[in-house]
């Protein structure tokens, strides 16, 4: 919402106006399904989008660990004596994802060393001059069907600023989650 405010009320192009979105988020997914597979963060692709909170996305259909997809990595092991973890729990990650934030704050009394880290993060790829892609919030004019709202989508961020997004093929259900977490934000 304040980066919408700030879209709107500056005379700054939109490109260079970067809320931080479920850049946190995504950390924290890509943490606990590192964990879960007791492997390097490096190797998880997935992304939280929208809004940061309880309407963000997981879009599952595109998550992967090293180009398997993350449904299907637990049963791609081939060594023998490998311990294969469980069946994935999306529900069980989604639910920690998303109350991540509020065990801190009960832990800590606030998450503003994480967020004080991810716009850190953002400022060292701006100034760095070499692309990357983050999940930031950024002004959607008809990316996926949405319009006049800013919310997290996977952008390529640089010194140019978040100067294009990453249209990824999600699902049809993942793109209606999507448009409701944008209506979440335009209420």
């Amino acid at each position: 919402i304040l980066t919408y405010t700030f879209c709107k009320c500056s005379d700054i192009p939109e490109e260079r106006i970067i809320g931080s979105g479920t850049i946190l988020d995504t950390a924290r997914l890509r943490s606990r399904l590192a964990e879960y597979f007791t492997l390097s963060q490096q190797n998880v692709h997935a992304y939280v989008l929208g809004e940061h909170g309880d309407s963000s996305v997981i879009p599952w259909s595109i998550a992967n660990i090293s180009n398997v997809p993350v449904k299907e990595y637990g049963s791609s092991y081939t060594r023998s004596g490998i311990i294969v973890p469980p069946e994935l729990d999306l529900d069980d990650v989604e639910d920690y994802v998303r109350k991540s934030g509020a065990r801190v704050i009960e832990r800590k009394g606030a998450t503003f060393y994480a967020v004080s880290v991810s716009v850190c993060h953002i400022c060292q790829c701006l100034l760095s001059g070499i692309d990357t892609t983050l999940t930031v919030s950024t002004m959607l004019n008809g990316e996926y069907g949405i319009d006049d709202v800013c919310l997290s989508l996977l952008n390529v961020v640089g010194n140019k600023g978040a100067h294009s997004k990453i249209m990824l093929p999600m699902s049809d259900e993942e793109v209606a989650a999507l448009h409701k977490s944008a209506n979440v934000l335009k209420e």
